[in-house]
C-alpha cells in the first residue's frame, strides 16, 4: 500500500482514525503526562455528546418496534427471555471469575508494597442497603425504557398508530443521521480519554498488581471466546463476525472506558446485523443495567483477590454466599461512576470476613480494568441481542455494516 492510499484510508475509515487517536493518546500520556491530563475534557465531552442520543434512540426504537407488533405478547416474551438469559449468563460469569481467581491466586502477593489510596467515600456507602427504587430513579436508561414501553403499548391501540409511526420513523432517520455526524468526533474523544488515563495513572501503577490485572483480562478473554463464542456458535453465528461488525464500538469503549459511548451506534449495528427493532430496543437498554458480564467477573475476582491478600480462607458456603450477594448487588453497578466500588464494598460488608480497607489497594488500577469490564459488557449485550432475536425466529440475513461506519 503506497503512502497516498494509506492516508486516504486513514481519512475515510473510522476504525483507523480511532486506532491512530488511541496510539497518539498513549504516546502523549507517557511522554507528557501533565499535558495529557488536560485532555480529559475531550473524552468527557464526547461521551456527554453521545449521551444526548441515548434517550431519543431508545425511545424511538422501542416505541416504533412495539407499536408495529402484531401481537404484544411477543414483547413480554422477549422481556422474559432477556431477563432469564441475563441472570443465567451473569451468574456463570460470577462463578467463572471465582474459579479462575482460585486457580491463578492473584492475591498471593506482598501487600506491603502496594499503593494505598483513600477508599472511604466508597466504604461509607457500604452500609446502605440496596434499594431498587433508588436504583431505578438513578438509572436514566431504565426510565426511558419504561416510558417507551408504555408509550409503545398505548400507540399500538391508537387509531393514529400508522400516522404517528410514519412521523417517528422520520424522526428516527434524522436522529441516526445526526449521530453519524457526531461520530466524526470519535477519534477526538478516543484521544482525550486515552491520553488522560495514561497521563493521570501511568503504567507504573500497574506493576504491583499486574498479576491481578492479567488474571482479570485473561478471564474475560476466555469468557468471551469460550462461553459467549460457544453460545453464538450454537445459534449459527460467528463471534469473529460479530466482533468485526462492532469493532468501532469496541475501540471507543477501550479509549473512553465507557460502554455508554457505544450504546446508540451499537443499537444500529445490531439491527444491521439482522436483529429486529423490538428485540434491539428491549434487550440492549435492559442489558446495560442487568447484563454486566464483565462487571460480574471483576467483582467476583476482586473479592477472592482481597481474601487471598489478607490470608482469609473461604468455605464453600461463603463462596456460594458471594455469588448470591453479587447476583443482586451487581445489578446496581450500572451507569454510575464508582458504583462498582460501592457494590464491592457492600458485598464485603455483608460477608463480615474481608476488611473493607482492602479496596484502597484496588483504586490505583481500577481505571485500567474498567476498559476490560466495559468491553466485555458490550460484547455480552451484543451476544444477548443476537441470541434473543434468533430464539424468537426474528432474525433476517445479516447485512454488511462496513459501509455504514467506515466512511464516518
Amino acid at each position: 500500500m503506497d503512502k497516498s492510499t494509506f492516508l486516504n484510508r486513514l481519512l475515510h475509515n473510522l476504525t483507523l482514525r480511532v486506532v491512530a487517536a488511541i496510539v497518539c493518546g498513549v504516546i502523549l500520556g507517557h511522554f507528557a503526562p501533565n499535558t495529557a491530563v488536560q485532555m480529559e475534557p475531550l473524552g468527557k465531552g464526547f461521551i456527554d455528546l453521545i449521551k444526548l442520543f441515548i434517550g431519543p434512540i431508545i425511545f424511538l426504537t422501542i416505541v416504533t418496534g412495539i407499536s408495529g407488533m402484531s401481537d404484544l405478547k411477543k414483547a413480554g416474551r422477549i422481556g422474559i427471555k432477556s431477563l432469564f438469559y441475563f441472570e443465567v449468563v451473569t451468574t456463570l460469569a460470577l462463578a467463572i471469575g471465582i474459579t479462575i481467581a482460585f486457580v491463578l491466586k492473584p492475591g498471593l502477593i506482598d501487600k506491603q508494597n502496594l499503593a494505598v489510596q483513600d477508599a472511604t467515600k466508597y466504604t461509607q456507602q457500604s452500609n446502605t442497603a440496596f434499594d431498587w427504587l433508588h436504583f431505578f430513579l438513578n438509572n436514566f436508561t431504565l426510565q426511558v425504557l419504561t416510558i417507551a414501553l408504555l408509550s409503545g403499548i398505548l400507540l399500538h391501540y391508537s387509531s393514529y398508530r400508522l400516522k404517528i409511526n410514519i412521523l417517528l420513523n422520520k424522526i428516527s432517520y434524522y436522529v441516526f443521521k445526526a449521530l453519524k455526524y457526531v461520530m466524526y468526533l470519535a477519534p477526538i474523544g478516543a484521544f482525550g480519554g486515552m491520553a488522560y488515563t495514561v497521563g493521570k495513572f501511568g503504567w507504573h501503577t500497574l506493576i504491583p498488581l499486574a498479576k491481578l490485572m492479567g488474571s482479570v483480562y485473561l478471564t474475560m478473554f476466555l469468557f468471551v471466546f469460550l462461553i459467549l463464542g460457544s453460545i453464538l456458535k450454537y445459534y449459527g453465528i460467528s463471534l469473529l463476525t460479530l466482533l468485526k461488525n462492532i469493532k468501532e464500538e469496541l475501540l471507543l469503549v477501550l479509549a473512553t472506558s465507557s460502554s455508554e459511548s457505544a450504546l446508540p451506534s451499537l443499537m444500529q449495528k445490531m439491527e444491521n446485523m439482522g436483529c429486529s427493532k423490538p428485540v434491539v430496543g428491549l434487550v440492549i437498554p435492559t442489558g446495560y443495567s442487568f447484563n454486566l458480564d464483565g462487571t460480574s467477573i471483576y467483582l467476583s475476582m476482586a473479592v477472592i483477590f482481597l481474601a487471598q491478600l489478607y490470608g482469609i480462607p473461604l468455605s464453600m458456603g461463603e463462596l456460594l454466599s458471594i455469588i448470591g450477594i453479587l447476583m443482586i448487588t451487581s445489578k446496581g453497578a450500572a451507569g454510575v461512576t464508582g458504583s462498582g466500588f460501592v457494590v464491592l464494598a457492600s458485598t464485603l460488608a455483608t460477608l463480615h470476613t474481608i476488611p473493607l480497607e482492602g479496596l484502597a489497594f484496588l483504586l490505583g488500577i481500577d481505571k485500567f480494568m474498567s476498559e476490560a469490564r466495559a468491553i466485555t459488557n458490550l460484547i455480552g449485550n451484543s451476544v444477548a441481542t443476537l441470541v434473543v432475536s434468533k430464539s424468537e425466529k426474528d432474525f433476517v440475513n445479516p447485512r454488511s455494516v462496513s459501509n455504514n461506519t467506515d466512511t464516518y
